[in-house]
C-alpha cells in the first residue's frame, strides 16, 4: 500500500474541522443509549459529506454508508458515542457543560476520527471494491449498544455479495504514547460480568457474637475465599480477576446486622474460563456461607463476552498503522488488558480488530498520567489524524479494487 503518507498528510489537513467536532462533542456529552444531541451532531456531519444517515429506532445510534465504484463486500467501521457520569477536573476551556458528566473514556475522539476517516473515503470511492459501514454506536459503558444495534438489524440488509468481511474500530488511550497504534491478535480485551452477593445471617448484640450468625465477618471470608479459588483453581495463562468493589453491612458500632451486600466484577479472557469461574464462585460462596451458619443470594449479570481480534485481519491493520507511522510505534500488545468493550459482540459475527491509538502526551509522566475513567483525563488530540487516516486505510485496504 503506497498511499499512506498522503492519506496521513490529507488527514492532517483536516484536524481543525476534528478538533472542532470534538470539542463540541466534549462540551455536551451524554450518557447510555439515548444520545440526541450527539446524534444530531453527528447527522449534520454525515450530511455535509452527502451520505444519507439512518437512525437507529429505540437507541440513539447513526449509520451511513459509502459505497464503492465497484460492488463488492462489507466493512464496518465503528465508533462509540456515549460519556461516564464522572464531574470533569480537566480544566480545559472546552470542559463539560453537563454536571456529573464527561467524556472521560475518549469516545468523543472516536467519533471525530470516524467522521474524519469518512471524509477521507468518500474522497476515494471510485477505489473501493465494496462498501463501508459507518457505525455510530451509543451505550458503550456498560448499556450493550452494539448488541441493541444487532438487534436492530444492523446486519440484516447486508446479505449475498454485500455481506460483511471485516469490522475495525479504535479505542484512545493515555496508557500508550501520542500516536502509537497498540493491538495484538485473539484475546484483546476481558469478559465483563457483575457479581452480586447477599449475605443473609442472624442479627444480635455485637458484645455477644456466639448468639448471632455475623454475616460481615462471613462476608469478608468470602472475600478471602474468592482470590484464593481464582490463585489455586484458575490456569495463569488463562486468567481470571475477581474483584469485590462494594461492601455495605450494618449501622452502628455495636450491632451485628441481619445481612451484608457484596458487589463486583469478574474479569476473564476465555469463555470456558468464564464458564469455569461462574461455576466455582457459586460454589464458594454456597460453601463458606453454609460453614458459616450464614445463607448466601448470589446473582451473576451477564456482561460483554471476550473481545477477541481475528488473526488475519489484526495482521492487516498492522500493515496499515506501518504506512502511517513509524514501525517502533506499532505495538504488538504483549497480553489482554482485564477491560471490557461490547465491540465483541460485533465481533462474534464478522471477523475484525479493535486497536488503541495511543494519547498519552509526551510531557506526562506514564506513572501518573490521568488514564481512562479519570475525571482529569486529558487526551492528545493531536494523534486524531493517525485515527482518521487508520479507520480509511483499513477500508482501502480491505476493499481495494
Amino acid at each position: 500500500m503506497t498511499e499512506g503518507r498522503p492519506l496521513l498528510e490529507e488527514s492532517r489537513s483536516l484536524l481543525p474541522q476534528m478538533v472542532a467536532v470534538r470539542r463540541q462533542l466534549h462540551r455536551r456529552p451524554e450518557i447510555g443509549l439515548g444520545l440526541p444531541e450527539t446524534q444530531r451532531t453527528v447527522v449534520d456531519e454525515l450530511a455535509k459529506l452527502g451520505l444519507a444517515p439512518q437512525l437507529g429506532r429505540a437507541v440513539s445510534s447513526v449509520t451511513a454508508t459509502i459505497d464503492g465504484g465497484q460492488a463488492g463486500p462489507t466493512l464496518i467501521l465503528r465508533a462509540d458515542m456515549d460519556a461516564l457520569p464522572l464531574q470533569e477536573e480537566t480544566g480545559l476551556d472546552f470542559s463539560s457543560e453537563i454536571d456529573g458528566v464527561m467524556h472521560a473514556c475518549g469516545h468523543d475522539t472516536h467519533v471525530a476520527m470516524l467522521l474524519g476517516g469518512a471524509r477521507l473515503l468518500v474522497e476515494r470511492r471510485e477505489s473501493l471494491a465494496g462498501r463501508v459501514l459507518l457505525m455510530f454506536q451509543p451505550g458503550e459503558e456498560g448499556h450493550h449498544g452494539a448488541r441493541s444495534m444487532l438487534e436492530e438489524g444492523l446486519l440484516d440488509d447486508l446479505e449475498g455479495k454485500q455481506a460483511p468481511t471485516g469490522a475495525f474500530a479504535l479505542h484512545i488511550g493515555t496508557r500508550y504514547r501520542s500516536g502509537t497504534i497498540n493491538l495484538r491478535p485473539g484475546p484483546l480485551l476481558a469478559s465483563s460480568d457483575v457479581l452480586r452477593i447477599s449475605v443473609r445471617g442472624r442479627g444480635g448484640h455485637a458484645s455477644a457474637p456466639h448468639l448471632a450468625a455475623d454475616p460481615i465477618t462471613t462476608a469478608a471470608q468470602v472475600i478471602l475465599a474468592l482470590q484464593t479459588m481464582v490463585t489455586r483453581s484458575i490456569d495463569v495463562f488463562d486468567p481470571a480477576v475477581i474483584t469485590i468493589a462494594n461492601v455495605v453491612a450494618g449501622t452502628t458500632n455495636n450491632i451485628i446486622p441481619e445481612s451484608a451486600f457484596l458487589q463486583g466484577t469478574i474479569r476473564t479472557v476465555s469463555e470456558e474460563t468464564r464458564g469455569a469461574v461462574r461455576d466455582r464462585v457459586r460454589r464458594v460462596v454456597e460453601g463458606t456461607c453454609a460453614a458459616a451458619g450464614t445463607v448466601a443470594e448470589l446473582e451473576i449479570e451477564p456482561g460483554y463476552p471476550v473481545t477477541i481480534n481475528d488473526a488475519g485481519f489484526t495482521d492487516l491493520v498492522a500493515e496499515v498503522a506501518g504506512t502511517l507511522v513509524p514501525p517502533d510505534e506499532v505495538v504488538d500488545l504483549a497480553a489482554p488488558i482485564m477491560g471490557a468493550e461490547d465491540f465483541s459482540y460485533l465481533l462474534q459475527r464478522v471477523p475484525g480488530t479493535m486497536a488503541f491509538i495511543g494519547a498519552r502526551a509526551p510531557e506526562l509522566d506514564p506513572a501518573t498520567a490521568p488514564q481512562n475513567h479519570s475525571n482529569r483525563v486529558v487526551f492528545d488530540e493531536s494523534v486524531m489524524p493517525v485515527g482518521a487516516a487508520m479507520y480509511a486505510g483499513v477500508a482501502l485496504r480491505h476493499l481495494r479494487s
